[in-house]
């Protein structure tokens, strides 16, 4: 859990602030009295920053951390499945950007495009943004969470081999990234921001689910996101997004403690060109 879901709060923070207009909005663990901060949050008007808050002023706390997140039904989880909470669904986030991150983003945009011409005698049909690899890998509990939910590396690489002639694709960059044939990889570093600047001059993200949907979703960006069978779309997923769900009768299974069967035959059953199809779809809409 991370930086996605700092973002879902953020539709929830904008309401909140609606009705508290005079306060000091915060998000933290109340318990502990603890008020965090996080990238996503940078530029929103809506949450005083950690530096800014005035102790002598109201401030309306709202209680949202790694053990209360609205999506996870803790009272029937553990440390082998999640169950989810399937009376919630997330709002769109807000996002912020800065200048500085607006050209980053053009700027790695234009040299995509650049690459692009040199490479090809047609003009591409559109802009894909794309990311496969998670950052969370390090950790077993994170490996086996993410593996459960992750399409499989081969699967991706064929989908990109399908596109990657009609679509100028660009790849997300960070230090666990897979490189894929076919995907534009910039020689620009760029951070998690900057990433998220560059799908807002994007036409489609495609990935899966996980920060970057959210981000999509905060930008009303369309999405192909791959679930499989570990979450159901209801519960982290947005209705005008392409949600790619494993309808199995052990679905969603919530696997973290374990490397799941059920999701191997979800990354099995469902196939580079079912998602091709679904990616051509959603951008002639």
């Amino acid at each position: 859990m991370g930086l996605g879901d700092d973002l879902m709060i953020t539709g929830f923070v904008e309401q909140e602030k609606k009705k508290h207009p005079n306060k000091q909005i915060v998000i933290g663990n109340l318990e502990e009295k603890i008020i965090y901060d996080s990238l996503i949050y940078k530029n929103n008007p809506n949450i005083t920053p950690i530096d800014k808050v005035d102790r002598n002023k109201p401030i309306h706390f709202i209680n949202y951390h790694t053990k209360n997140r609205p999506y996870i039904d803790y009272q029937n989880s553990n440390n082998m499945n999640w169950q989810w909470n399937m009376n919630f669904s997330p709002i769109p986030g807000k996002l912020y950007f800065t200048e500085a991150e607006k050209m980053k983003a053009k700027k790695i945009i234009s040299a995509a495009k650049d690459d692009w011409k040199r490479n090809n005698s047609t003009e591409y049909k559109g802009v894909i943004f794309f990311e496969s690899t998670s950052t969370k890998v390090d950790h077993n509990f994170f490996y086996n969470k993410m593996k459960n939910k992750d399409w499989g590396e081969s699967n991706w690489k064929k989908l990109i081999l399908k596109l990657k002639d009609k679509y100028l694709i660009i790849q997300s960059k960070h230090k666990k990234s897979k490189r894929y044939k076919g995907a534009y990889y910039s020689s620009i570093d760029f951070n998690f921001r900057e990433a998220c600047s560059i799908i807002n001059e994007s036409d489609l993200f495609l990935g899966p689910e996980g920060g970057f949907g959210h981000v999509a979703a905060a930008l009303g960006k369309k999405a192909v996101l791959y679930f499989g069978g570990w979450i159901h779309p209801k519960v982290t997923g947005y209705d005008f997004h392409e949600n790619i769900y494993f309808d199995h009768p052990t679905s969603p299974c919530g696997a973290v403690g374990y490397i799941c069967e059920h999701c191997e035959e979800a990354r099995r059953s469902i196939n580079a060109d079912y998602l091709y199809d679904k990616v051509i779809t959603t951008l002639n809409i």
